[in-house]
């Protein structure tokens, strides 16, 4: 992971201060305004019903922001300029867990592990304490227009149990009919690749999260094969970045969204659709028998930094929180559209609405109950710097490269570069 050379952030703004921080004051470092923001806002709140003496900031930074600035002040060895409280996105975590596990406070007392979804336990813990409090799910579904599928001769009860070969042959008939493509990719962007194989238990390490598992590995196999026939079926229409993914089914031009959960507020936004989405399981694997219909995408948990003066308030406040708080995930789905992953909770009345955008699809009952059944992997330390290896790889194979000396230059190179 690049440290960057961004120490400027530390003599701006908020941080000045907050390596004197008193007990009664924490401050927490989040990125995204209408999620995780919206969603400390909201446990503040709760909190300071009961607990009016603590002063909570909460500073809104770019994720990229957050890595940097986390990374130059751990390496300082000095806690100065550190929150009490960090968002880290469950594929990095363990790589901040390794480097600096003492770094980060054991809330192995103050949470249940239990009580949260399995698949988040193991980015979250290291060396069997439990550090991270597990927030959102990336939870995945088929999202798709039910209007463009019916012209294609596709119902709802079409689309319930079926593989990725079968969404492929469904692309072609959507695009025959319609004229419209089935999904928009970005090159440069694998979570497509990374939602197959963590639904087959595979990941691009192996178990120990540092050895890199490509050559050989048939799930990733698969979903390179997959992804090159969904490429060379012609039912794709490219993207380069985030606004051009959501403006392609804002506008119409594809039929389907298979992605994390998250996406749900970007669909809403087009009003004229609605009635005109649903959301089913995710395809599964035709190869892999132990592929199943859930998968994650993205996601990410909370981390009070240990010596940071406040990290008992801290604990506090994240366990009677986002640790324990049913009523406050009721709140966040109803208010925010957020999909926690602390299952005593998945049984709200807020998960049982039926959704009339969605043609009154229970979608969040459906989510949770996904939750459940996405399989356990260790995204290790690399997670993001093997993918950059595979995204270069991946042009050679659509170039003509064969799949096994794809997988097998892509290891070589990972080997090398991550020691």
């Amino acid at each position: 992971m690049d440290n960057g050379d961004g120490i400027e952030g530390f003599s701006m703004g908020n941080t000045a201060s907050e390596g004197e921080k008193t007990a009664n004051e924490i401050t927490i470092w989040a990125w995204d305004k209408a999620f995780n923001v919206a969603a400390l806002e909201t446990a503040k709140e709760a909190y300071q019903k009961q607990n009016p003496d603590l002063k909570i900031n909460i500073i809104e930074y770019a994720q990229a922001d957050i890595i940097q600035k986390l990374n130059t002040g751990l390496n300082s060895g000095t806690s100065s300029g550190l929150p009490n409280i960090v968002l880290i996105e469950d594929y990095r975590a363990q790589s901040f867990l390794n480097a600096y596990p003492d770094a980060f406070k054991d809330m192995s007392s103050t949470i249940k592990a239990s009580d949260f979804a399995e698949y988040k336990l193991g980015p979250t813990a290291f060396d069997g304490k439990q550090y991270g409090v597990p927030f959102d799910s990336g939870v995945t579904g088929l999202y798709y227009r039910t209007d463009l599928l019916e012209q294609a001769g596709y119902k709802a009860a079409d689309l319930q149990d079926i593989t990725w070969d079968d969404y492929i042959k469904i692309g072609k008939d959507v695009k025959a009919k319609t004229g419209k493509d089935l999904i928009t990719l970005d090159p440069n962007d694998l979570g497509l690749i990374r939602m197959m194989i963590q639904s087959a238990g595979s990941w691009y390490s192996k178990e120990d999260g540092k050895t890199p598992d490509l050559a050989g590995n048939a799930a990733l196999k698969e979903a390179f094969v997959t992804y090159k026939a969904m490429m060379d079926a012609n039912i794709v229409k490219l993207n380069s970045d985030w606004s051009q993914f959501v403006a392609a089914f804002n506008n119409g031009d594809v039929a389907t969204i298979p992605t994390g959960n998250w996406i749900t507020p970007s669909v809403r936004q087009e009003a004229s659709q609605s009635g005109k989405w649903a959301v089913a399981p995710l395809p599964k694997m035709a190869g892999q028998s132990n592929s199943v219909h859930a998968s994650n995408l993205g996601g990410s948990s909370w981390y009070v930094m240990n010596n940071v003066a406040g990290a008992d308030q801290a604990a506090d406040f994240m366990g009677k929180t986002f640790g324990s708080d049913k009523q406050l995930y009721q709140d966040l789905l109803n208010n925010i559209g957020a999909i926690g992953t602390y299952k005593p909770a998945a049984e709200g009345e807020a998960f049982d609405k039926a959704d009339e955008f969605f043609g009154g699809q229970k979608v969040f009952a459906d989510f949770a109950k996904w939750t459940q059944e996405i399989p356990s992997v260790n995204y290790g330390i690399n997670t993001y710097a093997i993918e950059d290896i595979l995204v270069v790889e991946m042009q050679n194979f659509l170039n003509g490269k064969a799949i096994d000396d794809v997988l097998a230059d892509a290891q070589k190179q990972a080997e090398t570069q991550l020691h």
